[in-house]
């Protein structure tokens, strides 16, 4: 199974990348993740995206496709993959597709969790994380037993400033404007499968399974 995964922040897009990981036996390529080892290691293309990033400028879609390239060709990617955080517009698509047909490794399916703009601004700006030993809560769905006191340790909570609502509809807005074009470049290929992402976490990954096991 190769599969892209799709969804806006806050769409619980990571905690079912997960899941599929443990379910199918395959990694996780975050494009995120590759980039900032990379950096870490020092390798020629950390070393490339380093110049980039330290000018505070988009790292080019070629070295980013170099990273996915070198990530691909691990052992653990044999059995197939999910990958993560990329492409983020029609242009990376058509290059990744590119990429992956020479190595031999096309996507099997490109999944879309799909959740409403409200739920998305509901979900992120009501995460609340303790001061004191990171523990994550939601004031609307998952909230403490005493309101502003961590169950596990009676700490304090803060709000990171990407969880604010006018931060959280900016990154909103950048997504949805990528989206589209995805969204087509990818149905016009036979190969998008739309879920719904709303319900308990248990119910959205059956309903991911059952979209790429009938891929």
């Amino acid at each position: 199974m190769r599969l892209v995964l799709l969804g806006a922040p806050g769409s619980g897009k990571g905690t079912q990348a997960k899941k599929l990981m443990g379910h199918f036996s395959i990694p996780e390529v975050s494009t995120g993740e590759i980039l900032r080892k990379a950096v870490d290691d020092s390798t020629p293309l950390g070393n490339d995206a380093r110049s980039f990033m330290e000018k505070g400028e988009l790292v080019p879609d070629s070295i980013v496709l170099g990273l996915v390239h070198a990530r691909l060709k691990q052992q653990d990617c044999n059995k197939g993959y999910i990958i993560d955080g990329f492409p983020r517009n029609e242009a990376q698509a058509a290059a990744l597709d590119k990429m992956l047909s020479a190595i031999g490794a096309p996507i099997t399916a490109v999944v879309s969790i799909e959740v409403s703009r409200d739920d998305l601004i509901k979900r992120m700006s009501g995460r609340r994380i303790c001061k004191s030993c990171g523990q994550v809560y939601n004031i609307h769905f998952l909230p403490p037993r005493k309101e502003g006191t961590c169950d596990s340790c009676g700490g304090d909570f803060f709000q990171r400033n990407d969880d604010k609502e006018d931060t959280i509809k900016k990154r909103l807005d950048v997504y949805e404007a990528r989206k589209a074009s995805l969204i087509e470049y990818y149905g016009k290929r036979g190969m998008l499968k739309s879920i719904t992402g709303t319900g308990p976490v248990h119910e959205v990954f059956r309903k991911v399974c059952d979209a790429v096991e009938g891929a």
